[in-house]
């Protein structure tokens, strides 16, 4: 048995058990994934793989069982090499953090900027990708952090601890309609065409429950992945934005105004997130800390040991 057998166990999973992909991911051949798996096999005298001729179709009960210990092995070994550099040299690495377009533009550039003036030699690698996405990258351990408002509490094999909260806004031209209603209400809203985000993103949920809930169906002529292109929207008047309120810049954003919404849509929570039994750098301690103080040390390693409650 060798790792890289473990990792074929694993990669078929991720893969939907396509051996061609399987081979892409780990740079070899498609007939050097298969000797792999038949010496495995016969190594330990069952069958790991439901097959279909020459096709794999998923796990046999020992495959399920074996797939569990592997991940583990696989993470363990990542953790040790995690651990030796670190005592090679704290100062230097890369540390990968997987987040949305709007965490990414509108939460993280301070957080960043205090983090590479302590650690200017680490590298760091920000991967811009939707909830559901951060979930595998984080369970797959491509990423060592995830941040998003949505997805993140509840995975299984991940740890999540509460960033900020935020509320929306609605977002207006100049001039527009809503600027003298006072206060601003649902029903006001629902009167003129919506752009807002798409469904699973940044909220979207909160704001479809408060129409729903009121009895309303708004008009929701575009949904876009971030706020920048709502607002674009906004500004050649395809219709009225409702975004995140920090996303809203008085001095970039020339030609809109921005109208409170906390009234009308529930408060989100952005959550960060963490593979469980992963081991973390010292550099990846200072930047959850940069995050929110609250996130020592102790803390985390308490729920990433198992300890939830200390994720709350």
């Amino acid at each position: 048995m060798n790792f890289q057998q473990l990792r074929i166990i694993r990669e078929a999973e991720l893969q939907k058990f396509n051996l061609t992909e399987v081979a892409n991911a780990l740079f070899t051949s498609q007939s050097g994934v298969s000797k792999h798996i038949k010496d495995l096999e016969d190594e330990l005298g069952v069958e790991l793989f439901v097959r279909h001729g020459k096709r794999l179709l998923g796990l046999t009960e020992p495959g399920r069982e074996l797939a569990v210990i592997a991940r583990r092995m696989l993470q363990d070994a990542g953790n040790i090499k995690r651990l030796a550099d670190q005592f090679a040299d704290a100062e230097q690495g890369q540390l990968t953090i997987a987040t949305t377009h709007t965490q990414a533009r509108y939460a993280l550039p301070q957080v960043v900027a205090r983090f590479k003036a302590a650690y200017p030699r680490v590298h760091l690698v920000l991967l811009q990708a939707n909830p559901a996405e951060i979930v595998d990258l984080l369970q797959a351990g491509e990423a060592d952090i995830g941040i998003a408002t949505e997805a993140l509490d509840g995975p299984s094999g991940l740890v999540s601890f509460p960033f900020y909260d935020w509320q929306h806004a609605v977002v207006v031209p100049e001039g527009h309609a809503l600027l003298k209603q006072t206060p601003l209400t649902l029903e006001a809203l629902a009167e003129h065409p919506l752009i807002t985000y798409h469904e699973g993103y940044t909220g979207r949920a909160h704001i479809d429950a408060a129409f729903a809930d009121a009895g309303l169906a708004p008009d929701i002529v575009l949904s876009a992945l971030d706020a920048d292109v709502i607002k674009t929207y906004v500004g050649v008047g395809l219709g009225v934005g409702i975004v995140a309120a920090m996303a809203f810049e008085p001095l970039r954003d020339l030609g809109l105004r921005s109208l409170d919404a906390g009234h009308l849509f529930p408060a989100n929570t952005t959550r960060i997130a963490l593979k469980r039994g992963q081991y973390l750098r010292g550099f990846a301690y200072r930047f959850l800390q940069e995050c929110t103080p609250a996130l020592d040390e102790a803390r985390v390693r308490l729920a990433m040991a198992g300890e939830g409650a200390a994720a709350r």
